[in-house]
């Protein structure tokens, strides 16, 4: 955040709703880490009022009511509309089996209500973006994202929605968001450097989906020669066996930590492109579906010709350090090092 450091608080500050619809609390978890005071104090630090969070906020029953309705009847101004989790549609269309409890309404029927209100809506989180797992079939809920179904616009908004600023819902996507994308989205917005431009294609902010997860991933020498992983001890690539989509995944992950540190893959476990529609839908996350030998999910940045004749040239030239630590869980060869330690 030191980019932000000189930036002055707002006067008066702008106010911050976030809701949980359809959710298990994971993005809240992990905004929770951002800046090194907290998340609440790291708003109040940039001029930005939380006017209410259900697992944070000190009010309850009527005073929350109040603040909605508040909100809802063009009394109180709201700048970001922050909604977690999925929205349940069902059934048939109703939103009954999520209501936000005391009020009398479904969560459908705030979203609906407070959006239009919003000079800015996020959709946190990849439930929120394009309705993530709660919408994985058979889905009796009929989950959905705020402005996305999977990847088609619609949504619980419907595609032409926009928020008073004239942008669309923002989709902070990721199961769940780095607490930077989160933070970092709402200053850019609040300092006025932000606008549609600075979407890609599915809404997402393109300061990190301009990237793949698999950029900077700490295993990237074993995928060039194509050394692949046999299980998730071993140190090598586990795009060819153990399902790893980070080279179809946006997401500048493997290039800043998470919690000082880490990533899926720098963890030992595969990325299971979270950031993405649907990706809830996989048969297996744990290994690569192939037709012919060759994995049927290929990356995003090469045409499928290119990667085949790639694969068999590296697979050639891979050198016998890589090769053998590859399918170990520690280095048996260092750099510099035959196999035979006499030579």
């Amino acid at each position: 955040m030191a980019m932000f450091a000189n930036l002055t608080r707002s006067d008066p500050p702008m106010s911050l709703l976030w809701l949980q619809a359809g959710s298990c609390g994971g993005c809240t978890m992990s905004v929770l880490e951002n800046g090194a005071q907290g998340w609440p104090r790291e708003l109040k630090a940039f001029g930005i009022e939380l006017l209410w969070h259900p697992s944070l906020s000190e009010d309850t029953g009527a005073e929350v009511i109040e603040i909605l309705e508040a909100v809802a009847e063009g009394a109180r101004p709201l700048d970001f509309l922050c909604i977690e989790g999925s929205v349940l549609r069902g059934p048939n269309g109703t939103g009954l089996f999520n209501r936000l409890a005391g009020t009398g309404r479904t969560m459908l029927d705030w979203i609906r209500r407070l959006a239009p209100r919003a000079r800015y809506c996020l959709a946190v989180g990849t439930c929120a973006s394009y309705g993530g797992i709660h919408a994985a079939a058979p889905d009796p809920t009929e989950a959905c994202g705020l402005q996305y179904e999977g990847a088609e616009a619609g949504g619980a908004l419907g595609g032409d929605y926009r928020s008073l600023s004239g942008l669309p819902v923002i989709n902070v996507a990721g199961c769940a968001p780095h607490p930077g994308w989160i933070m970092e989205t709402i200053i850019a917005l609040q300092m006025g450097d932000f606008d549609e431009r600075d979407l890609d294609r599915l809404a997402r902010p393109k300061f990190y989906a301009k990237t793949l997860a698999h950029h900077g991933c700490d295993r990237n020498e074993y995928y060039e020669f194509k050394a692949s992983a046999e299980k998730f001890s071993d140190l090598g690539c586990m795009m060819e066996h153990l399902g790893c989509k980070a080279t179809q995944a946006a997401g500048d992950c493997n290039q800043r930590g998470w919690n000082g540190g880490g990533s899926c893959t720098h963890g030992g476990f595969s990325c299971v492109a979270c950031t993405e529609p649907a990706f809830e839908d996989r048969t297996g996350f744990l290994d690569t579906p192939k037709v012919g030998g060759i994995p049927v999910g290929l990356p995003l940045d090469m045409p499928k010709a290119w990667f085949v004749a790639l694969a068999a040239l590296s697979k050639s030239a891979t050198p016998d350090r890589v090769r053998e630590n590859a399918t170990s869980d520690r280095v048996v060869l260092d750099p510099g090092r035959s196999r035979n330690p006499t030579e």
